[in-house]
């Protein structure tokens, strides 16, 4: 192999295919020397593969990618979306079930937010629905403490900026008022860190429940907090473009309470 050569793909996309991280994580391997191709360790991802090309990262052999795939997954509030948390807090991917193989989150929801988290075990699909320009809508049901007039929800409606960042437009309904608290559904297409929070914080009120519903045309539905499931290879190859074989439907399944292995995400 020759890095003069320009067939095959580059190292760190063939990594993020395999699921083995995502593409820029990938980058950071390889520059700390964890990564080898053919016996000789790299350090630049300035390279190119193909699958005569043997990789071995951490001492593991990396295989050809599994065909893409893709799980919806109820997040519960209480678990942070990393693979390991500085606090040793609950993670996301110590809570699937054990026969998951390893996978990657699509974006993050944080620790007090619930609801619709998309898993992929391929880094180009992670990479693709997390693109600014997919602009997938997200919607989200939220519970505020307070009460809001149509007036403060025609701010959020115009777009805010809060602390010198800049929110783009949002669509707000006002569901109903609940006490102390009311239920809004708010609709985005950027997804800024705890971008929803700030906002409503901005106009006056608290967010103290937060679930997203949809991710794109991937709905939340009636799964179960805590639950897994994959969608049909179909769905995924019509709603993403994809023309990989199909893999088939697996049933929902709970999420496991013991410890697992290493899983990759953002």
């Amino acid at each position: 192999m020759s890095n003069d050569t320009p067939t095959g793909d580059r190292i760190a996309k063939v990594l993020s295919r395999a699921g083995v991280a995502s593409r820029r994580e990938a980058e950071r391997m390889i520059e700390a020397g964890r990564v080898s191709v053919n016996g000789k360790v790299i350090t630049s991802p300035a390279l190119n593969v193909t699958s005569a090309d043997k990789i071995v990262v951490d001492g593991k052999q990396v295989g050809e990618p599994d065909p893409p795939r893709l799980w919806l997954y109820h997040k519960p509030a209480g678990l942070v979306t990393t693979e390991r948390d500085e606090k040793d807090r609950d993670t996301v991917f110590a809570s699937l079930p054990e026969d998951m193989p390893r996978v990657m989150s699509v974006g993050r929801l944080d620790l007090n937010s619930e609801g619709l988290l998309l898993l992929t075990n391929d880094g180009e699909i992670k990479r693709k629905l997390e693109l600014p320009s997919t602009g997938w809508l997200r919607r989200y049901r939220v519970r505020i403490n307070g009460a809001v007039s149509e007036e403060k929800l025609d701010v959020l409606r115009n777009g805010i900026e809060v602390e010198g960042i800049k929110y783009q437009p949002m669509t707000v309904t006002f569901d109903r008022q609940q006490g102390a608290n009311a239920w809004l559904t708010v609709a985005l297409r950027e997804g800024k860190n705890r971008e929803i929070r700030r906002a409503m914080q901005a106009i006056g009120v608290t967010v103290n429940r937060l679930i997203r519903v949809s991710y794109g045309p991937f709905q939340l539905g009636d799964l179960k907090a805590g639950q897994v499931e994959e969608l049909r290879g179909r769905v995924v190859r019509d709603q993403l473009g994809l023309t990989d074989k199909p893999t088939p439907q697996r049933k929902r399944k709970p999420a496991n309470k013991g410890a697992r292995g290493k899983r990759r995400a953002d």
